[in-house]
């Protein structure tokens, strides 16, 4: 059990992670959800000791890492992509790896065939393509077959085959009853792998829900309109009881309206002269409802 009280990392004036708790149990994909600059990685560092927290507490299985040698048997994090040296192979990097941490030879012949990376054994890591990179990253970081998995951006740079792997690969962890934490800001991708989201926002804990209750709420259709009067028509329409999301610049602002229906909000428009760009009714994307949940933050 991951477990996260009141953690809080503050930078000058700028809390890069406020207040922030949640539990990541075993058996199950936690994803750190939030758009760029939410506080996922900063939430993971402390979680991983790699920093110290102003204030609050993160603990693995009851002990907090800070301070504490982080044994690649007991967590499984992704190395820097930095730490992947180009002249070398992806077996002999982590034949390296696994001396280094007592590993048997036999578990990188393992990795090497569950990440897919054992079909071109002599070609070098600087040939990679970012995809192929990413997967050795993994490789590296289940090479101590570890309980727990805390992993900053795992689906990033994957291409779509990638990501399916990487989907079964995670659930299939967890169904052993490993705890994994993963960190991401695309919501298609994280949501179609994770079971349960924990969403940030500058920071803050914005809500902690599962998979299925977001799929929910990007479910429901809503009224979409695009106008160069967003404030005007954003104060019209909150004023009669909708639910209003801006998004998007100045002048050609996009309002995502819950609450109302599109025929009301066009009679709206012509009752206070607003211009109307675009009108429709349709159910968010992922990202959208990303967006409605964080506020845009």
């Amino acid at each position: 059990m991951i477990e996260v009280r009141e953690l809080t990392k503050v930078h000058g004036a700028t809390a890069a992670v406020d207040r922030l708790s949640f539990t990541a149990g075993p058996g199950t994909v936690t994803a750190l959800l939030g758009p760029a600059g939410a506080g996922k990685t900063s939430a993971l560092r402390l979680i991983l000791g790699l920093d110290s927290p102003t204030a609050g507490t993160a603990a693995v299985g009851g002990v907090p890492l800070r301070g504490r040698p982080r044994s690649p048997h007991q967590v499984g994090t992704l190395p820097e992509q930095a730490a992947l040296p180009g002249r070398s192979t992806a077996a002999a990097l982590l034949k390296t790896l696994a001396r280094r941490h007592g590993t048997g030879s036999g578990r990188v012949a393992e990795v090497l065939a569950e990440t897919g990376l054992a079909r071109e054994p002599r070609r070098r890591v600087g040939t990679y393509s970012p995809a192929m990179r990413q997967r050795l990253r993994i490789a590296a970081a289940l090479l101590g077959d570890p309980p727990v998995l805390l992993l900053d951006e795992p689906l990033a740079g994957l291409d779509a085959e990638g990501l399916r792997w990487a989907r079964r690969l995670l659930r299939a962890w967890a169904a052993e009853g490993r705890t994994v934490v993963i960190t991401g800001e695309r919501a298609a991708e994280i949501a179609g792998t994770a079971d349960r989201l924990v969403v940030l926002g500058r920071g803050r804990l914005v809500t902690t829900l599962s998979a299925a209750e977001f799929a929910a709420r990007h479910a429901t259709s809503r009224v979409v309109v695009r106008t160069p009067s967003g404030a005007e028509l954003a104060a019209v329409l909150t004023g009669e009881g909708a639910t209003v999301v801006r998004s998007g610049a100045a002048g050609r602002e996009q309002l995502a309206v819950t609450g109302t229906t599109a025929e009301r909000v066009g009679a709206l428009a012509i009752e206070h002269r607003i211009v109307i760009l675009e009108l429709d009714t349709r159910p968010p994307s992922p990202e959208e409802a990303l967006q409605e949940l964080t506020g845009g933050l």
